[in-house]
C-alpha cells in the first residue's frame, strides 16, 4: 500500500474508545467486498411477506429520505459502497475498491464487471458519472427541496456556492473519478447512503425521472419513480398496488452478488402497530417491524424470533423559532428542556434498553463528549425561565405523526400525549396537531415549518457525527427556523471540514457542548434499540444497527 494510502487510512480511523464491533466504520483507503458475487445461491421459492409501517413516498432514491420508502429501495438499487450485513462497517457494493487521493478530495471508485441493470443495460462509469450529474444538475424547487440527503451531504446544485461535487469522469469503463470542491469527512460513508443508489441512466431518460411537480403541500413523482424504478439489485419492481398496500418484489435472477432466496418478497403496508401484530400471529405475514415494547416478551414466549438492533439512532423534540418569536429566546427552549420528564418516558413507553439522551448522538459515535449541560425534570425551573423570558401563558402547536411507527418513535400518539402532558404541567399549552407520515407531517414540518414543536428521529446512516449533529444542525433548516444561527452552522461546518481525527473529535465535542447551552435547536429524548420479528420458518434475516436490511439472505422452511 502507498504511503499515501497510508496516511489517508490513518486520518478516517475512527477515533472512539468503547465504539461497538457491530457500529464500527470501514476504512476508505483500499477496502475490498467480502463477498463472492460468483457463487449462486439456490433459490428455496416462496413469497416472503413483511409488514411495513407505513407507505412509501415513491421507489426514485434521491428523492427519499425516510425507512419505509428505504426499504423496498434497498432491495431494487446497490449503492457504491455498503456495509457487511450487520454491521456498520464499509465493504464494496456496486464498487469492488475504492481509494482517495491524499487531500481527500478525488475519489476513485473501481466498479464490478459484468453487473446490469434491470432493464438489460451495463453498469459502468460512465452510468456512475450520469447518476452524479443528475443530481447535481437537478432543476427546480419542487425536485430540489425532496433531495434532502443530497442537501446535507453535497450542500447544494449547480451554480451554488455551497455545491461540494465538481465533476465525475470515467478514465475507463471500470473506473469513476470522482472530483470535490473541498474535503468532507461524511466520505466514505455517505457513499453508502441508500439515497445515492445508482440507477439506470437510460430508465431515468425513458421514464422522465427528474419531473417533480408540487401542487399545495402535496408533491408528484415521475413514473420512473412510481412505476418503473429500475437499479441492479437482488430484486426486480413487480407493482405498487395502493388500494390492497402492497409492493411486490421479485427475485431478480442475473443479479451480480447472492441472489434472493425466495421467489418473491412482498412489503405489505400495515400502519397500526396491533394490526401487524396480529396479522403476525395470524400467518398471513412472516415479519413485523418496531413491534411495540410491552409485545417482545409476549412474542418470543410464544416463540416468534424477535431480532434486535443496537440502538444506533435518536428522538428529539424539535423546536421551530420560525412562528412564534417566544420561542426565539434560548430561556424559552431551555424550560421546554427542562419540563419533559425524559426518565419516565423512557421507563413507561421506551423499548427494553432504552436510555435518555443527552446528546443528538449515539455515545458510539466520534465526538461525544461526557460533561455536556443535562437538563434534568424539574418544573419549577421551566416555569421560571418561561417568566424571565416574559413567555407565562406560552401557547404552541405541537405536529406529531400518524399511521407509522419508526425504529426511535415506536408508538408517536402515546410518546407526543406524555410530552404535552410534561408541557402543560408547566404552563405551556398545547395544541396537538396529528398528521400522516408521507403527504402530511413529514412535508408541514420539514418543507413549510408550520409546527412550533415535533417529534422526530432519525437512525443513523453511518459512524460519524456529521451525520447527526451536522445533518440536523449544519445548515438552516425549516424544520427549526433557524437560519439566522450562523454560528452554529459554522462551527458544524469547521468541524466536519477537520481532517485531523484527534482535532475532529474534539471540534465535535464542543459542538456537542454548545448545542446543549448556547444553542439548544431541540431536545434530544431518548435512544431507542428497535426490534423485528420474524415467524419460526424464516431463516437468514440478518438485523441491521441501521435498519437497513438486505432480504435477499432470507430463506422460508417448512
Amino acid at each position: 500500500m502507498r504511503a499515501p494510502e497510508m496516511q489517508a487510512i490513518r486520518r478516517r480511523a475512527v477515533i472512539a474508545a468503547g465504539v461497538v464491533a457491530a457500529l464500527s466504520i470501514g476504512v476508505a483507503g483500499c477496502a475490498k467486498s467480502d463477498r463472492d458475487s460468483g457463487t449462486e445461491v439456490k433459490s428455496t421459492g416462496g413469497t416472503f411477506i413483511f409488514a411495513g409501517a407505513g407507505d412509501p413516498k415513491n421507489f426514485d432514491p434521491i428523492f427519499n429520505d425516510d425507512g419505509e420508502s428505504f426499504r423496498p429501495i434497498r432491495q431494487l438499487y446497490d449503492t457504491l459502497v455498503t456495509h457487511k450485513p450487520g454491521t456498520a462497517d464499509l465493504t464494496g457494493g456496486l464498487a469492488e475498491s475504492w481509494e482517495n487521493d491524499p487531500t481527500g478530495k478525488v475519489w476513485t471508485f473501481k466498479l464490478r464487471q459484468g453487473v446490469k441493470f434491470h432493464d438489460g443495460t451495463a453498469l459502468d462509469a460512465t452510468a456512475v458519472c450520469a447518476n452524479f450529474d443528475r443530481w447535481y444538475n437537478m432543476k427546480g424547487e419542487a425536485a430540489q427541496s425532496q433531495m434532502i440527503y443530497y442537501t446535507d451531504i453535497f450542500g447544494g446544485f449547480a451554480g451554488s456556492p455551497d455545491a461540494l461535487y465538481d465533476n465525475c469522469k470515467a478514465s475507463d469503463a471500470a473506473t469513476a473519478v470522482l472530483t470535490l470542491k473541498k474535503y468532507k469527512g461524511a466520505f466514505p460513508g455517505a457513499f453508502a447512503l441508500t439515497a445515492f443508489s445508482i440507477a439506470s441512466p437510460a430508465a431515468l431518460k425513458q421514464y422522465d425521472a427528474d419531473t417533480v411537480t408540487q401542487n399545495g403541500d402535496s408533491f408528484a413523482y415521475s413514473s420512473f419513480a412510481n412505476e418503473h424504478p429500475t437499479g441492479t439489485g437482488a430484486f426486480t419492481f413487480g407493482g405498487w398496488n395502493k388500494a390492497t398496500g402492497e409492493i411486490t418484489l421479485n427475485r431478480n435472477p442475473d443479479y451480480w452478488g447472492d441472489k434472493a432466496k425466495v421467489d418473491k418478497m412482498i412489503i405489505k403496508v400495515i400502519k397500526d402497530e396491533n394490526t401487524r401484530k396480529q396479522e403476525l400471529r395470524a400467518g398471513t405475514v412472516q415479519a413485523i417491524d418496531f413491534p411495540a415494547p410491552a409485545d417482545r416478551k409476549a412474542l418470543a414466549s410464544e416463540g416468534y424470533k424477535v431480532l434486535d438492533r443496537p440502538a444506533f439512532n435518536i428522538l428529539y423534540l424539535g423546536i421551530n423559532q420560525k412562528n412564534n418569536p417566544k420561542l426565539k429566546d434560548l430561556r424559552v427552549r431551555q424550560a421546554i428542556a427542562y419540563a419533559l420528564n425524559r426518565a419516565q418516558l423512557v421507563q413507561t413507553k421506551g423499548p427494553g434498553g432504552s436510555a435518555v439522551a443527552d446528546e443528538f448522538l449515539p455515545n458510539t459515535v466520534l465526538g461525544y463528549a461526557t460533561d455536556v449541560q443535562k437538563y434534568a425534570y424539574d418544573v419549577a425551573k421551566a416555569k421560571q425561565l418561561l417568566a424571565d423570558a416574559g413567555a407565562t401563558g406560552l401557547t404552541l402547536n405541537f405536529y406529531y405523526p400518524t399511521e407509522v411507527s419508526r425504529p426511535y418513535m415506536p408508538n408517536p400518539q402515546e410518546i407526543f400525549t406524555v410530552l404535552a402532558n410534561d408541557l402543560q404541567a408547566a404552563g405551556i399549552k398545547v395544541n396537538g396537531v396529528p398528521r400522516p407520515w408521507n403527504g402530511g407531517f413529514k412535508d408541514d414540518v420539514q418543507q413549510f415549518g408550520k409546527q412550533d414543536l415535533h417529534i422526530l428521529g432519525w437512525t443513523g446512516d453511518y459512524n460519524d457525527p456529521g451525520n447527526f449533529v451536522g445533518t440536523f444542525f449544519g445548515r438552516g433548516k425549516v424544520e427549526f427556523g433557524d437560519q439566522a444561527m450562523t454560528e452554529m452552522f459554522d462551527a458544524i461546518g469547521k468541524a466536519d471540514a477537520t481532517v485531523d481525527q484527534s482535532a475532529k473529535k474534539a471540534a465535535f465535542e464542543q459542538v456537542n457542548r454548545d448545542l446543549a447551552t448556547k444553542w439548544l435547536p431541540a431536545v434530544p429524548i431518548w435512544h431507542a434499540p428497535p426490534a423485528v420479528v420474524t415467524t419460526k420458518n424464516v431463516a437468514g434475516l440478518v438485523p441491521s444497527p441501521l435498519t437497513a436490511e438486505q432480504f435477499n439472505t432470507v430463506s422460508l422452511t417448512k
